[in-house]
Order: C-alpha cells, then sequence, then structure tokens
C-alpha cells in the first residue's frame, strides 16, 4: 500500500457510517453514531480527521482542542489495514492540525496492555504522565495518559 495514494482530510457528516464502522471493529465500547455526529455539528472544540484510501475511509482520528491543549479523543485503522504506517501518518497529520490551532502539547489515553500503540506514540514523542485509574469501562482497565510538548 502506497502511501501517496492515501488522502487524509477532514472529517464530514457523510463520512459518521464509515467512521462508526470502524469503530465498532476497534473498541470494546464504541462511541454512537450520534456521539460522531455531536461532534461535527456541536463540539467547536472538536476537529476530525479521516484517511481514505481507494475512496474508502480506513482510519480516522479525533482532537479536541481547548485554548493551548490538545486532546486525542480517539484513532483508529481498519483491522485489514493496521501496519502499514496508516496511523503513525494521521496522528502526525493530527498533531500538525493542533499545532495551526496553536496548542502547545497534546495528550492521549491508551489501555495499559496496548503496547502497540504505547510504541507508536513513545515514536512521535509521547512520554508517560500518570495512570487513570479503572478509566475503561469494558473491563476496568487502566489507561495511561501520555503527553508530548509540540513547540
Amino acid at each position: 500500500m502506497k502511501q501517496e495514494t492515501m488522502v487524509i482530510r477532514p472529517m464530514n457528516v457523510t463520512d459518521i457510517d464509515a467512521v462508526y464502522e470502524i469503530e465498532t471493529q476497534s473498541f470494546a465500547t464504541p462511541w454512537l453514531k450520534e456521539s460522531f455526529h455531536n461532534e461535527l455539528t456541536q463540539n467547536h472544540f472538536a476537529k476530525y480527521l479521516v484517511v481514505e484510501f481507494d475512496r474508502q475511509i480506513i482510519g480516522y482520528c479525533g482532537l479536541w482542542i481547548i485554548m493551548d491543549e490538545a486532546q486525542v479523543t480517539n484513532i483508529a485503522v481498519l483491522p485489514a489495514f493496521r501496519g502499514n504506517k496508516i496511523g503513525e501518518t494521521l496522528l502526525r497529520q493530527a498533531i500538525g492540525v493542533a499545532k495551526e490551532y496553536g496548542a502547545g502539547k497534546i495528550s492521549l489515553e491508551v489501555r495499559v496492555s496496548n503496547h502497540v500503540a504505547q510504541s507508536l506514540y513513545k515514536k512521535l514523542g509521547f512520554q508517560p504522565g500518570g495512570i487513570r485509574k479503572r478509566y475503561y469501562t469494558d473491563n476496568g482497565e487502566d489507561a495511561l495518559v501520555m503527553w508530548v510538548g509540540l513547540k
């Protein structure tokens, strides 16, 4: 898969069904379609990106940018497309968006057991910053909070 054949663009409401499909294939407790709709239409802090390959949405990433801080709300790639650096490319683009909007740092939560994702985040400069106990409602797993400065 060639990255030059991928397109990363802002998400719009017509993308919600495809993003929801990625969400349900990626997370034990997926967001509802209505949550994505509200993010795009009601939350002026929210910025969402999608990745298209051959006109199919194969990944997405959400951010909240409040003042000088950004928070990754979610990031996922369809299972069939994982392992091709799509998540890395998407997260790099999202970091660029956060910088454009003046964020000086960005954070995210990741399951303590998700070493693959943690490895990606560390590659992009994220460092552990704390633990949110019993953060994940499906099994009570802790979340590792990770941060990176953007300036």
